[in-house]
């Protein structure tokens, strides 16, 4: 099997963050110099738990992936596309691109089996400050902006089942984001159970809709038939690509498990499994939903529908069901807005760990063994955005901005392939390099489509990025320690994240 290609029994054998030989591994997932510092528990500043395991880590790709985008997107992505053979083939050339990113990230992971994700990969191929620009785009616009984007959709969902107003439905957002973070100050324990229920829950009611829409819709969908022709909308490599953008936001967050390497049991295995396993379950998930969609409502009806998922339901089984699926809707926007919140934080905390962010946000709660400060910063700012901006702007401009760095983040697989090519690989990308570059052309595609088709926003998002590098040069001359000083000592001593 892949994930056991390199060195299995030491695989099994590494269950508590330490290597065969018993020493603890570096912040780069390295064995420490042992040194007093690593091996005297009571010399160390509190650390983050390593509480998660395989159902865990496939329970936060799935929950944090399965938000809102599968309910809410259709009606848009069949505007721009009116086949329904091009509508599912949009959503499997983003799945398939998911899942080639996916498969990506678990090589650079079982490389820096730590906290921080992309970030710590950006900082090993690239240098310090394309890590820094990341983290601070995830602060100020990508993390921060898709939890805000999917508060706004979980009041726009509440709104379908009680009348609130435009202030309510602002309050009701943060409200929710607030109340998660708080939750998830707690032990790593508290917030992955939430996950974990929740990815329960929205799995088995999504299956249930695909069932229950397949068995009662009464349209015909010749899946072998020939490509249905429509006089209404012709099919263009422009409208292809927006489309693109958008499914790409309803399987946004296949990321963010790297975020919790340094929580993780095993992460050499678990990260790689999780990874592939969560993003085939969501890939066949939303290739079902929409099979069943089409199946129930006409093309009109699911262009003129914001609420696609409600409408089919409604359409099969009366008003009184669709205002249940609502319920299960907000159910599964929640579990990716927990899952969202919870890993965020740990970017923060690995990058001020290592001296390139505000050290504050470094500190560990003693209770709970949380990045707090990070935390509470992350969950203010999402609900300050939640209360200014609407769903499509945010998303937008998330995804644009996201895939810069995703892009990026995927090309260190080829960059680390070349300049450190003996670096101990305990999984590698299967098909590489086509996998990495298939990736990489795609989300370079990506970025060019933005910025034809909405320059001004696509120009916001660069500059945004670009304000980051004056605040990099002021945090690194603020810290005490010098960078190089403080990156070396990180590799020599027990790291905060294990």
């Amino acid at each position: 099997m892949v994930f056991m290609k390199r060195r299995p029994l030491a695989l099994l054998l590494d269950r508590r963050g330490f290597d065969i030989s018993g020493k603890t591994l570096s912040s780069d997932g390295r064995p420490s110099d042992g040194s007093p510092e690593s091996g005297d528990p009571s010399a160390s500043p509190p650390s983050l738990r390593r509480e998660l395991n395989l159902f865990d880590v496939a329970a936060i790709v799935v929950g944090t992936i399965i938000g809102s985008g599968v309910f809410l997107l259709p009606s848009y992505i069949a505007l721009q596309l009116s086949s329904f053979w091009a509508v599912l083939l949009v959503w499997t050339v983003g799945g398939i691109l998911t899942v080639f990113g996916a498969l990506s990230l678990a090589e650079l992971g079982s490389i820096y089996p730590a906290a921080g994700g992309l970030c710590t990969y950006l900082r090993h191929a690239y240098g310090p400050l394309p890590a820094f620009l990341y983290a601070w785009s995830l602060l100020f616009m990508i993390h921060s902006g898709s939890i805000a984007a999917l508060a706004i959709a979980f009041s726009l969902y509440a709104g379908q089942i009680f009348p609130l107003s435009g202030f309510a439905e602002r309050s009701l957002s943060a409200i929710c984001i607030l109340t998660l973070t708080a939750v998830s100050c707690l032990e790593i324990r508290a917030s992955k159970l939430v996950q974990n229920l929740i990815a329960i829950a929205k799995v088995s009611s999504l299956t249930g809709i695909v069932l229950l829409v397949c068995i009662r819709g009464a349209r015909p969908v010749d899946i072998l038939g020939p490509i249905p022709r429509t006089n209404s909308h012709s099919f263009s490599p422009t409208a292809f690509g927006v489309a693109l953008i958008a499914v790409l936001w309803a399987y946004e967050g296949w990321h963010v498990v790297t975020f919790v390497t340094g929580e993780m049991r095993e992460p050499q295995i678990d990260l790689p499994r999780g990874l592939f396993f969560g993003t085939a379950i969501v890939m066949l998930i939303y290739l079902a939903a929409n099979v069943g969609y089409y199946h129930v409502l006409s093309l009109a009806e699911i262009q003129g529908s914001n609420v696609v998922a409600a409408a089919a339901v409604g359409k099969v089984l009366g008003a009184r069901a669709a205002r249940l699926i609502s319920f299960l809707i907000l159910i599964s926007i929640l579990g990716s807005m927990n899952g969202m919140i919870l890993t965020g934080s740990r970017v923060y905390y690995a990058m001020a760990r290592d001296g390139i962010f505000p050290r504050a946000f470094a500190h560990i709660s003693d209770q709970h063994r949380t990045p707090m400060l990070a935390l509470v910063v992350q969950g203010v700012w999402a609900a300050i955005l939640a209360g200014s901006g609407s769903y499509q702007q945010l998303f937008t401009d998330v995804i644009f901005t996201a895939w810069i760095f995703y892009g990026l983040a995927v090309a260190a697989v080829l960059v680390l392939r070349h300049t450190q090519p003996h670096l101990q690989r305990r999984y590698s990308v299967p098909g590489y390099p086509w996998l990495s570059l298939l990736f990489c052309t795609a989300a370079a595609g990506l970025v060019l489509t933005s910025i034809v088709t909405r320059p001004r926003n696509a120009l916001m998002g660069i500059c945004f990025v670009a304000t980051g590098v004056p605040f990099f040069w002021l945090v690194t001359r603020l810290n005490r320690k010098p960078l190089r000083k403080t990156l070396s000592e990180s590799r020599g001593s027990r790291p905060e994240a294990f």
